[in-house]
């Protein structure tokens, strides 16, 4: 934690919406007495306590090492800005985080998309599975060494339907020659279900967890 002095923007833990920022009202050795947004006031430990960046664009930033101070509610706060700005994807550097929006967002996804995306430099346009796909199909190919895109998250968080917009891409771009009617897209996505019926289970959280 940086050094604290009346006037600082901090952030505060809040039991009922994890973070919550504030101002540093008063400081008493490690006791900070701050003026949360919310109106309350509240006394921390100096240690519990994480500085604001003022400067940060109310908007959020599209990769977050541009971060001023990348904890843990500096990384909830700009990914919440993205999500209200309709941006469920962020960079980390080369790690993309999306945020499941829990509705459908077609537009993000058709063939013009595709192909915008189609050989440009990772980090050139908006973040998106598609930049990441074509990073490794090109490291591939540029290459010629096999490569692997890693899809975590918990449960409900997306990875089924992030791993076939993944499939999605590497198959627009290995070849769309029809095979009994049928486009090589077409016959990768279909095999999806086989696949999944071999890693997934219903959990409480979701009827279709990998």
């Amino acid at each position: 934690m940086t050094s604290l002095a009346v006037g600082s923007l901090v952030w505060v833990e809040d039991p009922d919406i994890a973070w919550i920022d504030g101002e540093v009202v008063q400081v008493n050795g490690e006791d900070i007495k701050v003026l949360c947004t919310s109106g309350k006031t509240v006394v921390v430990k100096a240690s519990n306590l994480y500085p604001k960046d003022a400067e940060a664009p109310p908007c959020g930033v599209d990769d977050m090492t541009k971060l001023a101070y990348l904890h843990e509610p500096g990384v909830l706060q700009n990914l919440r800005s993205r999500y209200d700005m309709n941006e469920i994807y962020t960079y980390t550097g080369n790690i993309l985080i999306a945020v499941n929006p829990f509705r459908k967002l077609p537009h993000l996804y058709d063939s013009h998309m595709m192909a915008q995306y189609k050989g440009a430099a990772f980090g050139e346009l908006s973040p998106h599975p598609f930049a990441v796909a074509d990073a490794a199909y090109r490291l591939m190919i540029n290459e010629g060494i096999s490569q692997s895109i890693l899809v975590s998250g918990e449960s409900g968080a997306g990875k089924t339907e992030s791993t076939k917009l993944l499939m999605q891409y590497l198959a627009y771009m290995g070849g769309r020659a029809a095979a009994e009617g049928r486009t090589v897209e077409q016959q990768v996505l279909e095999s999806n279900p086989v696949l999944e019926a071999f890693g997934n289970a219903k959990t409480v959280r979701n009827n279709n967890s990998r």
